[in-house]
């Protein structure tokens, strides 16, 4: 039940050659975080400002698409350059969350603030969990149907459609994936 993350070593292997370059070039890993969080505001401000229809959503596509490359990048870049630090594993959660939080925020422009607000406050849930599982001493579980990959293929819906009730799917994903990721972390820790 791992939805689109399965794809995740096909695609940090897509990435290897742009992984190196960077890796070479000796660009901080944190500045990879830094740009992915600026793909996603980008994003966020494309929801905001475009029209939605296939140039809204192929604009928030690429830069989603950018987003989750940077999301990819930064911990391959720090680990293969010797840089994996702790404080570079918080600095990666809170850049992806920022990252997700950008994102959302553009759908104020195409949603009631209540949904966004409880849309945001959903995607967060299953990072938090896992993070809860980890500081408890479980394997951080990145199973669920619902991850960071299909909440960007719902705002690339939203934007194209502009239909709201994409964020209630989303929402929903995102709890489901949370308890599914619970049930993980208490089978771990119990």
């Amino acid at each position: 039940m791992n939805g689109l993350y399965v794809l995740k070593p096909w695609y940090a292997a897509r990435l290897g050659g742009i992984r190196a370059r960077l890796v070479a070039h000796d660009v901080p890993p944190s500045v990879i975080t830094a740009a992915g969080v600026a793909f996603a505001a980008s994003a966020g401000a494309v929801l905001a400002t475009v029209r939605t229809g296939v140039v809204a959503a192929l604009a928030v596509a690429v830069l989603l698409a950018a987003r989750l490359a940077c999301a990819n990048l930064d911990g391959g870049v720090a680990r293969e350059s010797g840089r994996a630090t702790r404080f570079g594993s918080v600095t990666n959660e809170v850049g992806d969350r920022l990252a997700e939080l950008a994102v959302l925020a553009g759908c104020l422009a195409v949603a009631d603030a209540a949904l966004v607000a409880g849309a945001a406050l959903a995607a967060t849930l299953p990072s938090w969990v896992a993070l809860a599982g980890a500081a408890a001493g479980a394997r951080r579980p990145q199973s669920g149907p619902f991850g960071k990959t299909e909440r960007c293929v719902l705002v690339v819906l939203l934007a194209l459609t502009g239909w709201a009730l994409w964020l209630v799917v989303l929402a929903a994903g995102s709890v489901i994936t949370a308890l599914v990721r619970l049930a993980v972390v208490r089978r771990e820790v119990s």
